[in-house]
């Protein structure tokens, strides 16, 4: 564990002052290649798609419960919705900065790819290897495409979620409670549509890793 998080942080520090180089010459030297830790990068991004998915499960089940709420402490129940709002936030946010981590270390690959083709001397090889990488490049735009569109999704739920929160915040009593039910409906089908959507795009990254030789 320690040595994975050591890894992550030399990663994103040289991926800060552009010195990517730098890390993968290191990673090499471990036998660690661009496509390990593409397949690396994806799997995290796939957890913490996991993580996301079940915070935003939560959340969907609390704001259930408020919008049956027959009585009892309001203010428990705020703060209840309160932290999973501000966990939802902290999930999202590892979400968003995994992707562009994958993006970062697909595009070099890639592109490191593309360059060494040209360096096969055989054109039957050289083909070989062309059709192989415009195979990966497919799979990993299928897989790219997956995660963005749950991504897509997350900013617009929590904005609603958002507003609840504050709204409960500011209203404190059962009459709230009814002012939110009215919009219970949206936010709870734009959150069911983002599970949906997670789901696919876990589903989407494990096809990936299982065709990533």
């Amino acid at each position: 564990m320690k040595h994975r998080l050591w890894l992550g942080i030399l990663f994103s520090m040289l991926l800060i002052c552009g010195c990517r180089g730098a890390y993968y010459s290191t990673m090499e030297t471990f036998g660690v290649y661009k496509r390990d830790i593409l397949k690396k990068k994806v799997l995290e991004a796939r957890d913490d798609q996991k993580a996301a998915s079940q915070q935003f499960t939560n959340a969907l089940t609390h704001l259930k419960e408020l919008y049956g709420y027959q009585g009892g402490n309001l203010e428990k129940t705020y703060n209840v919705l309160n932290r999973d709002y501000e966990r939802s936030v902290e999930r999202a946010n590892a979400v968003h900065d995994r992707i562009k981590q994958m993006e970062t270390v697909a595009g070099d690959l890639f592109t490191e790819w593309e360059k060494e083709i040209h360096q096969i001397s055989s054109p039957t090889l050289q083909q070989g290897s062309r059709d192989k990488l415009r195979e990966t490049r497919a799979r990993y735009d299928d897989l790219h495409e997956a995660l963005k569109r749950a991504e897509r999704s997350m900013d617009p739920v929590l904005t609603q979620f958002h507003d609840q929160v504050l709204y409960l915040k500011h209203n404190l009593n059962a009459a709230a409670i009814g002012s939110l039910q009215g919009e219970s409906a949206n936010i709870q089908a734009d959150i069911t549509k983002l599970l949906a959507d997670m789901n696919a795009s876990i589903a989407e990254a494990d096809r990936f890793i299982q065709n990533l030789h």
